[in-house]
């Protein structure tokens, strides 16, 4: 007996998310047969095959190359997320700036990174320290992530705020040593002077 691919069960598993989403459409009192439904339930669950791709991702840290610097920091990483606790977008951007020991990254590697975690079910404040400790645990000497971000789960419901979230977390010589940290945050924050030190 042959067991079915991870092709098959990936369409059986977007099959009943479509059935599902159709469901959804008649439980909020739709009509999914009209015309301009009947083909959303599999847009939908073929957006979500991929909006929460992550939890099939390898960032592939372990392609580093020899190479002796100071400190590296990937500015301005575009990440886009779905809040587990209402599943409406939250997003903006990510700073990650990491001393190394011997090795660097691929530049692209950090970007596949944030992807990794960012497309599935988070919290802003997990997502930061998730990429954090997969950094550190590569042997490097010390990491810095930052996470701006702003929540649609704030601008479309509830207190309905303009408030832009940012969360921080720091591993190794970053978070032993203030000095080294504050230089970090001078080079990412060279123009907004109030977030030079956290």
């Amino acid at each position: 007996m042959t067991r079915p691919n991870g092709s098959a069960k990936k369409n059986n598993s977007t099959k009943k998310i479509e059935r599902l989403l159709r469901q959804l459409l008649i439980e909020l009192g739709e009509n999914p047969d009209r015309e301009g439904l009947i083909q959303t339930p599999a847009r939908m669950a073929e957006m979500f095959e991929e909006i929460f791709g992550g939890y099939r991702m390898n960032a592939e840290l372990e392609v580093s190359f020899s190479e002796e610097t100071d400190a590296i920091i990937a500015k301005n990483i575009e990440f886009y997320s779905m809040c587990e606790h209402h599943m409406l977008p939250f997003y903006g951007k990510i700073h990650i700036a990491y001393i190394p020991s011997g090795k660097v990254f691929g530049i692209s590697k950090l970007a596949r990174l944030v992807e990794k975690y960012a497309r599935r079910m988070q919290i802003q404040e997990r997502l930061t320290k998730q990429i954090a400790d997969e950094i550190i645990r590569t042997d490097i000497k010390g990491v810095l992530v930052i996470a701006e971000a702003e929540h649609l789960c704030m601008k479309m419901r509830g207190v309905k705020n303009d408030s832009l979230i940012v969360t921080v977390c720091h591993r190794g010589i970053m978070e032993e040593q203030r000095q080294l940290r504050d230089q970090v945050l001078s080079l990412i924050y060279a123009s907004k002077p109030e977030m030079r030190s956290v």
